[in-house]
């Protein structure tokens, strides 16, 4: 008996030592870096999760296409994201240029994504909304020139933005299209304010320009909004823009941004294969 129990002791103890041994060799799996920019505009520091991609160097000369992600914190939308824009990099892939992404962390979604309301109910459940002004004024004055700075940024910009986040897009699209020549809209809560932004004066487009749009099975409001906004952007389809809308049955408000996303890169794609060399 006292062999047996002190067999099993060193069993234990072997065990343990072999787990606290592989413990120690273990190393952190490394997804991107984490950066922070000190906003004047917002008055606050805005931590950026960002994505570099294989080979990225800064000594390089090369540039590489910037993916903005609202709703970009890790425990939001960064990681999902950040996994699509590296699988549709894999060479046997192809969907997608080498990109550098540069996921926003969230403070107050609510304050930086929304406009003014004039609707009572709104503005007891969403106190703090009303911010969109500033935070695009952060994006275009602040955010973007630092990773023109900081990082290997090349000329083209694309926003990804879904919900909240898809109507903030969309009022960068309508009032200051050119900062971004590549917009994501997905499931854009263009309900808010009685869906005034689809009524306002449109900012012309300058620079070529590509929208996607998507919507899944949300409801009525949320489909129709978005089956909206894409018919005002086919009727002002110039050399200079082309728009696609994608309609998602199988997915809702929870589970659509991952499948529009991806949706959207072979959207991209195909037409970046389809200009002459």
């Amino acid at each position: 008996m006292k062999k047996h129990l002190a067999l099993t002791s060193f069993i234990w103890l072997s065990l343990a030592f072999c787990a606290n041994a592989q413990k120690a060799s273990l190393k952190p799996f490394q997804l991107g870096v984490i950066d922070e920019l000190k906003s004047t505009v917002l008055n606050e520091t805005r931590v950026l999760n960002i994505y570099l991609p294989e080979g990225y160097s800064p000594d390089s000369a090369a540039l590489y296409p910037v993916v903005y992600l609202l709703d970009g914190s890790a425990d939001e939308d960064f990681i999902h994201v950040t996994g699509l824009v590296q699988f549709c990099n894999f060479p046997w892939i192809d969907l997608l240029p080498k990109s550098i992404v540069v996921g926003i962390a969230n403070v107050d979604r609510k304050r930086d994504f929304t406009f003014p309301t004039t609707i009572e109910e709104d503005k007891k459940a969403t106190p703090t909304a009303g911010g969109a002004d500033k935070f695009i004024q952060f994006l275009e004055s602040e955010l973007q020139p630092y990773i023109q700075k900081n990082y290997k940024a090349g000329k083209d910009k694309m926003l990804i933005g879904q919900s909240l986040g898809g109507l903030l897009a969309t009022k960068i699209l309508f009032e200051r299209p050119d900062m971004f020549n590549q917009y994501v809209i997905v499931s854009p809560s263009l309900w808010w304010n009685r869906e005034s932004l689809l009524r306002v004066t449109r900012t012309p487009i300058t620079q070529p320009t590509t929208v996607f749009v998507a919507v899944g099975k949300e409801g009525k409001v949320m489909e129709r909004d978005a089956k909206h906004l894409y018919r005002l952007l086919k009727e002002n389809v110039t050399p200079k823009l082309q728009v696609e809308f994608d309609f998602l049955k199988k997915e809702n408000h929870a589970t659509i941004l991952h499948h529009a996303v991806y949706d959207a890169f072979e959207y991209f794609d195909k037409l970046r294969k389809s200009k002459p060399e």
